[in-house]
């Protein structure tokens, strides 16, 4: 009898699934294409799963600056996403946006998916944080992922120059320590994030009236 479960082993003979990370800094597209990609796959009777953690929203959704959003499933540290798969019927592919806040060991598990299961896992997130240094989960996904890609919208510093970090702006001036993960850039929060290009992230001028 054929084995139906989400974690069937992979049929011989069948297509190699893929582990992909999409990164840049923010504002470049990374959560609209997560759900365009969603939408992409889904049209073609495919299913699957989305996933997010430490979404701008502050809820389990994935939302786009440019003002889409989808309901997603929240990843929180102790999570198994091979479990979560496990839950459901079926799976072809699984969104992880804000990829680079998981744990080391769920990045593990999403491998896992693909090579052992079949299941397709496309990946979202920044490569690096507020202090340019790379988050331990996207580190993973260099270091794992069948293919890595920055994304290609171009992203402006002030200066004009691409903005390829992200700044952490706390009281107006730019911050080098402090939690890796601060929640940012919402109505209630007193942190702010801006990108920047490497020369004004390194030198921590902002553009409000400094020279460049």
């Amino acid at each position: 009898m054929t084995d139906l479960s989400a974690l069937s082993p992979v049929p011989s003979g069948s297509r190699a699934a893929v582990l992909k990370f999409y990164f840049g800094p923010m504002d470049c597209g990374k959560s609209t294409l997560a759900l365009q990609m969603n939408y992409n796959h889904s049209r073609q009777g495919r299913r699957g799963l989305v996933l997010t953690k430490h979404d701008r929203s502050g809820g389990p959704r994935v939302t786009s600056r440019i003002g889409l959003g989808l309901e997603a499933v929240e990843v929180v540290d102790g999570l198994d996403l091979a479990e979560l798969v496990r839950g459901h019927d079926r799976i072809d592919y699984v969104i992880c946006d804000e990829a680079c806040f998981y744990t080391v060991e769920q990045i593990e598990q999403l491998a896992d998916l693909v090579d052992e299961h079949g299941v397709d896992v496309y990946a979202f997130g920044l490569a690096s944080d507020f202090r340019s240094v790379m988050f331990p989960a996207a580190q993973r996904l260099f270091e794992l992922a069948d293919e890595v890609c920055r994304l290609q919208v171009e992203v402006l510093c002030w200066c004009g120059r691409p903005g390829l970090l992200n700044g952490r702006i706390v009281g107006g001036a730019l911050v080098r320590t402090g939690e890796q993960v601060v929640i940012g850039d919402t109505d209630a929060s007193p942190v702010r994030y801006q990108v920047l290009c490497r020369r004004h992230h390194r030198a921590g001028l902002l553009g409000e009236g400094m020279p460049v």
